[in-house]
């Protein structure tokens, strides 16, 4: 995606951030977040397979393949260990036993 497409959609998003009517303005985004849910599934399968090809295929390092997609080291990280979502679907670390 150009710099000129990502500027295009971001001045959607502040449009409709401006409408005035909150009605109309709320059914707009409750729109756009529920068709949002499935694109956000596919735009992060892509950037995992992504990620994996990247680091198996080409032999970067998960903090080449970060700034390479700019993204946070973290992320890349994350889905190594195959973490999805917030820290809440995440194994938590285990207690120390007394």
């Amino acid at each position: 995606m150009s710099d000129e497409e990502v500027r295009r959609v971001t001045e959607a998003v502040e449009a409709v951030e401006q409408i005035a009517d909150v009605e109309q303005r709320v059914r707009a985004k409750s729109r756009i977040m529920a068709a949002q849910v499935e694109r956000n599934r596919e735009w992060a399968k892509e950037r995992d397979d992504l990620i994996r090809r990247l680091h198996h295929e080409d032999g970067l390092s998960y903090r080449k393949i970060a700034a390479r997609l700019d993204i946070k080291l973290s992320t890349v990280q994350d889905v190594f260990r195959g973490y999805k979502g917030s820290g809440t679907t995440r194994p938590r670390k285990a207690e120390p036993e007394e």
